[in-house]
């Protein structure tokens, strides 16, 4: 489902930057407010196991005092707690299903959902602050899930961040061959389309009211719906 496919290629083959902390250190004093990685990509692809550019690059922002959101679908991430908690740091880990077939079938390059909500608990259990992105939530797949995926991760995050799915035409053509998208009403807005307002709505008013019931704040993104949050993408959480 992912959008950045219609715009990078091969995007779902991971590339190592070329000389990437010199870039970061040059990057890093132009920067006045906090940094977001990685929003149209993720920085624990299996790669960084062995490769640990992303820990490296954590380092060399932590030296420089740097507020840091982390957005990730990865469990590699909670390797890295022990720098992560000595830096102004809120981790947002993507859960959209905790079905493992759903899982394997639309995210079949990231690991499980058990493993990623393993990961939010042992983030929680260094106090670094998390929140959760139900991102995207798929008509007809996962929005029948998200009171329990909201339950599932209330005991370790404080913040949700929810979002309807607005797939581009590359993405309705790999959907359609895993369920009939087609047969929902779908309006193009710019180069993405979307689900009628009342059908979004209805949905992300589940996640709303889940959150209400477990004592997590919520948010939307992209979706004209209003919430009361301090910020959309849970970078309220980053300690000050």
């Amino acid at each position: 489902y992912c959008y950045i496919t219609s715009y990078i290629p091969n995007a779902f083959q991971a590339r190592l930057k070329k000389k990437v902390f010199q870039r970061l250190k040059k990057e890093l004093k132009k920067v006045d407010t906090y940094i977001s990685m990685a929003n149209s990509g993720d920085a624990y692809t299996p790669e960084e196991k062995e490769l640990m550019v992303t820990r490296k690059c954590l380092k060399i922002m932590k030296e420089k005092d740097v507020n840091l959101l982390v957005i990730t679908k990865s469990d590699i991430v909670a390797r890295d707690v022990d720098i992560l908690q000595d830096m102004k740091a809120s981790v947002s880990i993507t859960i959209t299903t905790l079905d493992e077939e759903k899982a394997k079938i639309f995210e079949p390059f990231a690991p499980l959902p058990a493993k990623r909500i393993k990961a939010l608990e042992k983030l929680y259990e260094h106090a670094i602050p998390c929140s959760v992105r139900i991102d995207p939530i798929i008509p007809g797949i996962n929005d029948g899930e998200v009171e329990e995926i909201v339950k599932e991760i209330s005991p370790f995050a404080s913040h949700v961040i929810a979002s309807t799915l607005k797939p581009r035409n590359d993405a309705i053509r790999r959907l359609e061959k895993i369920f009939d998208i087609r047969k929902y009403n779908w309006k193009k807005v710019g180069s993405s389309f979307y689900l009628p307002r009342e059908e979004r709505f209805k949905m992300l008013k589940k996640v709303e009211e889940a959150c209400r019931k477990h004592g997590l704040s919520f948010a939307t993104c992209r979706e004209g719906y209003k919430f009361n949050s301090e910020s959309c993408d849970g970078s309220h959480l980053i300690p000050r």
